[in-house]
């Protein structure tokens, strides 16, 4: 894929933690609305990855470009990264508890966030209906009144989704959205993450195998912090080294 269609591009990325080389000449690119898994070992890189893309952690060398202009990650604090439109959701669902569905995905909508502008924000008909729009997409349109903390583990993370929905990012970050889920909420997990790259990039870490091939997507294998192996499903488990490093165990 070369750099003109590519939404981001990591380059030669490496990082060192205490002479352990946790991302090694990392380099791979995520297409505009592409659905992408990436799986991998522990300690493969995989988190490793993410905190750098949002700016978590900074890497010894290598590029990290953003959208049509090319504009590098690297320079930028946390709070740019999301601004510029990179959204992630961690494996444990943050919500606000004790707030209903609705106000949490309110609370995340993107409006001014000046104290003054917080601090008289009333939702207009448009957010009101941004909210109901964005709650059916996730399923969750008849939980509205609901405070979150009465939600299963499945629907919170549904709502987590929302809420970075919300904030309308082009490229989204999912870190294990299967791990702790029963079934039918991992199917509805899987349609809900296609539907999202149908406007805008979704990159899923994921362990769990029949999750990936439900999202029936790109595969990328990462090994010792670089890239072992990119293709479908089929063809990744059939790649002999994947199946030593990772299947096989």
């Amino acid at each position: 894929m070369t750099g003109m269609n590519a939404l981001l591009e990591v380059s030669g990325v490496s990082v060192t933690f205490d002479g352990f080389r946790a991302i090694n000449n990392l380099s791979f690119s995520i297409a505009e609305r592409e659905l992408r898994a990436i799986i991998g070992p522990n300690g493969a890189g995989k988190t490793t990855f993410m905190d750098i893309v949002t700016g978590k952690t900074r890497p010894d060398e290598g590029k990290v470009l953003w959208g049509e202009k090319s504009r590098s990650l690297l320079g930028m604090s946390e709070a740019e990264i999301a601004k510029a439109g990179v959204g992630r959701k961690f494996q444990r669902p943050t919500v606000f508890e004790d707030q209903t569905v609705q106000e949490n995905l309110l609370l995340a909508l993107r409006n001014p966030r000046g104290p003054l502008s917080v601090l008289f924000w009333r939702p207009t008909k448009a957010d009101l209906a941004r909210v109901d729009e964005l709650a059916q997409e996730i399923g969750l349109a008849d939980q509205l009144p609901r405070k979150s903390g009465e939600l299963s583990h499945g629907q919170k993370q549904w709502l987590e989704i929302g809420m970075l929905l919300a904030q309308e990012p082009r490229l989204l970050l999912v870190d294990e959205p299967a791990a702790g889920m029963t079934l039918g909420e991992r199917e509805h997990t899987t349609t809900l993450l296609k539907e999202a790259a149908r406007t805008r990039a979704v990159v899923v870490v994921e362990h769990d195998m029949d999750f990936i091939r439900r999202l029936d997507c790109k595969v990328t294998v990462l090994h010792e912090g670089s890239v072992l192996a990119e293709g479908t499903l089929d063809h990744i488990t059939k790649n002999p080294q994947v199946i030593e490093v990772y299947l096989g165990r």
